[in-house]
């Protein structure tokens, strides 16, 4: 094994650990209902029930939970998307803003040049 699957299989444990860690943290924490949909969970489902980190940060893990939110699948994965899309639809916004801002505009006197010839 080389040294970056030695890196690479350290960090992948340590993830593991720390996920272990605040999963059974903020299960003991919270209720075991999805703080979206409300749905309800008992031992046979709770597999389905997840930690949401609210600031998107898996590293930032108070140890009061205040970070956290338990969500079902399904809802985790909504919250992520919302995530996701609206740091698509900023990075849009700041590229027409670009566009409309932009300095150069190599075509401007195109009409004339053309009525030249």
């Amino acid at each position: 094994m080389d040294k970056l699957d030695k890196v690479v299989a350290e960090s992948k444990r340590n993830a593991e650990s720390r996920g272990h860690g605040y999963r059974e943290k903020a299960l003991k924490l919270y209720p075991w209902v999805c703080g979206k949909c409300k749905r309800e969970f008992t031992r046979e489902n709770i597999i389905e029930l997840t930690v949401h980190h609210k600031d998107h940060n898996h590293d930032n893990n108070p140890e009061d939970g205040s970070n956290w939110e338990l969500l079902c699948l399904y809802c985790h994965d909504h919250e992520h998307a919302k995530y996701l899309d609206r740091d698509v639809s900023v990075t849009k916004a700041n590229n027409e803003l670009d566009r409309e801002h932009g300095t150069g505009k190599p075509f401007a006197n195109l009409k004339d040049l053309l009525k030249n010839k």
